[in-house]
């Protein structure tokens, strides 16, 4: 099935041969679906914190701060394009036949544009926006006036205009303050400056694409001195790519590899799943992960740093009752039936787990090592949100491979919708993941995890896509915050809606919650 062109293209890559025949037997037999137990709702695998609770795990981490070693992680290299569908949509349709254009004014298609344009003063990139076509002649006002809507949108996604089509999130302007801007990268800087300081240093990660790493570099190197004398201190801004290693084999529909004109294997990246290599490369005590499009403006953020501190509170109070359960395991001193007891209790209460079914008859010493096993992973809090209609994954109780039952967050493609009970399951969940995360990477030695250990390989996707007029089925790696975490320790807390505002279409924009 393999030449020696192909295994020398898989060397360059980083990529084992068994890594590739791994996933064309995932093509083959595709991924089993989630078993799912029941959704996780309030007390029943979702914490819902009173204030007494917030104040308590506040204080937790904040005096524990300055002794950690803080990350924050953004992954950002994800394209702004798809935030443009409609005005993409608009310019194509425009530039076709009239009848197709009429056929768009006369439906919502219509209400999108009318509103983009009346309210464009309302979005931060206007005054760029203005100037950029002010520099070849155009008045953007004169232009909206007479509803020269293509010119006014070529001029933000166009390469000769502010190029927002071609750009990451990341560098896109999403609120305005007064006489300043902010990208969204800088309002990850300001909110990092609130939960992810240790001793007035703040490190973020962001993952970038290559294409335009050197313009985040190039942003970071002219704001960072505004935010460092904001805030009295020292940011340390890196970046790191998706590895060529984590990318994944097409096939065509008969499920052999699929090849470029010139022959050659056609790999796609593997999705976000595909960055838990970069999260294992990091070093910290704590990591807080959040979308780079998921972020509000200064008079909105005290809620976020609240429970994004509480969260870490948790982590932290939880973490540390962890290690003295595996210290004193590890010490060798016989555990009494009374310590066993309230171990399993902790492993059962506050990490959500629910046993094997043969646990009831292991002796004592094989308790011990099971006990021992599921507590000495890395271990994340999720805030999820309730559920109002947003597509995506939400918390579940699950059946893991080893027939235990955990918490995990499963994506709607995970879920054999043809089954009726689990059907039923899904339909019933009352909350969804919003990708806000704190992480415990480290063991109770101080030593970090090897995080490519808690995979579960069988939690990845498969898709169909084309390329060059030719079908094919693409296979995206287990994601970030589920199957690539799926054998974590994970806690969920609910946290307020507030806390949940990405953009992820230009008029998103628009809303109040981004407004000042």
């Amino acid at each position: 099935m393999f030449t020696k062109n192909d295994i020398e293209q898989l060397a360059s890559k980083n990529i084992e041969l068994k890594q590739v025949e791994e996933q064309i037997q995932f093509f083959i037999k595709g991924f089993p679906f989630m078993n799912l137990v029941k959704p996780a709702t309030i007390d029943d695998g979702i914490l819902r914190l009173s204030e007494v609770n917030l104040k308590e795990l506040l204080e937790i981490f904040e005096n524990s701060a300055n002794n950690l070693e803080i990350i924050k992680f953004v992954p950002a290299s994800g394209a702004a394009s798809r935030m443009f569908k409609s005005l993409y949509s608009f310019i194509e349709i425009y530039e076709g036949e009239r009848k197709g254009y009429d056929d768009f004014m006369s439906s919502n298609g219509l209400k999108t544009i009318m509103q983009f344009a009346q309210k464009i003063k309302n979005f931060a990139f206007y005054d760029d926006l203005k100037e950029t076509l002010s520099k070849k002649g155009k008045d953007l006002d004169k232009m909206i006036m007479m509803m020269d809507y293509v010119g006014v949108i070529d001029g933000i996604l166009k390469e000769n205009g502010l190029n927002y089509g071609n750009l990451p999130k990341a560098l896109l302007k999403f609120h305005k303050y007064n006489d300043i801007t902010r990208t969204s990268l800088e309002e990850h800087l300001v909110e990092g400056a609130f939960y992810a300081n240790n001793n007035n240093i703040i490190k973020i990660h962001f993952t970038v694409s290559n294409e335009h790493k050197e313009l985040f570099k190039n942003l970071v190197y002219n704001i960072k001195p505004l935010y460092e004398k904001l805030f009295n201190a020292n940011f340390e801004v890196t970046y790191s790519e998706q590895k060529n290693s984590t990318d994944t084999i097409a096939v065509d529909l008969n499920n052999k590899p699929f090849r470029n004109s010139d022959n050659s294997l056609l790999f796609r990246p593997g999705g976000h799943g595909a960055l838990i290599e970069n999260l294992n490369d990091l070093n910290a005590d704590i990591i807080f992960i959040k979308n780079i499009d998921n972020v509000v403006p200064d008079r909105l953020k005290q809620t976020t740093y609240d429970y994004k501190k509480a969260l870490a509170g948790l982590l932290l109070q939880y973490q540390n009752q962890i290690f003295n359960f595996l210290n004193e395991i590890d010490s060798n001193i016989e555990i009494s039936d009374e310590k066993l007891n309230t171990i399993e209790s902790f492993l059962s209460s506050k990490l959500n787990h629910k046993y094997v079914p043969e646990y009831s008859n292991f002796n004592k010493n094989q308790k011990v090592e099971y006990l021992f096993a599921k507590l000495n992973r890395p271990i994340k809090v999720c805030g999820m949100v309730k559920n109002e209609g947003e597509p995506g994954g939400g918390p579940f109780w699950c059946v893991n491979n080893d027939k235990s039952i955990s918490l995990q967050i499963v994506e709607s493609s995970q879920i054999d919708m043809n089954n009726s009970e689990q059907f039923e399951i899904f339909q019933k969940s009352t909350h969804f993941n919003p990708v806000d995360l704190v992480c415990g990477v480290k063991n109770y030695k101080g030593e970090k995890f090897n995080l490519l250990n808690y995979i579960d390989k069988n939690t990845g996707f498969i898709s169909k896509k084309s390329k060059d007029g030719k079908d094919l089925k693409a296979l995206e790696l287990p994601g970030l915050w589920n199957g690539a975490t799926s054998d974590w320790n994970t806690i969920f807390i609910e946290v307020p809606l507030i806390t949940f505002n990405p953009v992820k279409t230009i008029d998103d924009l628009l809303r109040p919650e981004h407004q000042n």
